[in-house]
């Protein structure tokens, strides 16, 4: 199951076109951690799984303005971004939404300190918004995608991640 989120208007014209066929796009997610070292979690409406703030690019838009915007909308919170945690993509990032429109994403992931703000969900892609002790998010129910970036986060990263190449040329 894929991640729900506001579809843009973007998106529903490419809809009209190409129905439900795959379609990748940018999106970005953003971890925030307060001062007590404890992570900002959204939960989805519709599922009730928990993760990061996260959303689909608006075209032109960049990457960091997404993400800030997105963390803003979805639980109230101002942020100011302080580095890439890495660049995602793969089984985990898309899937199948109910209505049968395939997506793929590619996701930047951003850490970020909250500037200002207390955690409120928006109520309409989100139903609750808050912080969690890390030894506390094991427990949550949360999405495939945000369980990945979590495990990658565990080996210790001290660099922006992103999966290795396996390409290779053919014929050589």
């Amino acid at each position: 199951m894929v991640e729900r989120m506001a579809i843009p208007e973007f998106i529903k014209a490419l809809r009209s076109k190409i129905g439900t066929d795959l379609l990748q796009v940018p999106t970005v997610a953003v971890l925030v951690y307060d001062d007590y070292g404890q992570l900002l979690l959204v939960q989805d409406k519709e599922s009730g799984l928990w993760g990061a703030p996260s959303g689909i690019l608006d075209p032109y838009e960049l990457p960091a303005d997404a993400a800030v915007r997105e963390t803003w909308e979805e639980a109230g919170v101002f942020v100011e971004l302080t580095h890439i945690v890495g660049v995602f993509a793969g089984e985990h990032f898309g899937g199948v939404y109910p209505n049968g429109d395939q997506l793929a994403c590619v996701s930047t992931v951003f850490g970020a300190s909250p500037v200002r703000g207390t955690p409120h969900p928006d109520h309409e892609e989100t139903s609750d918004a808050r912080y969690f002790a890390p030894s506390k998010i094991d427990s949550l129910s949360c999405y495939p995608y945000f369980r990945v970036i979590l495990k990658t986060l565990s080996q210790g990263q001290s660099q922006g991640y992103f999966e290795r190449s396996t390409w290779q040329p053919s014929g050589e």
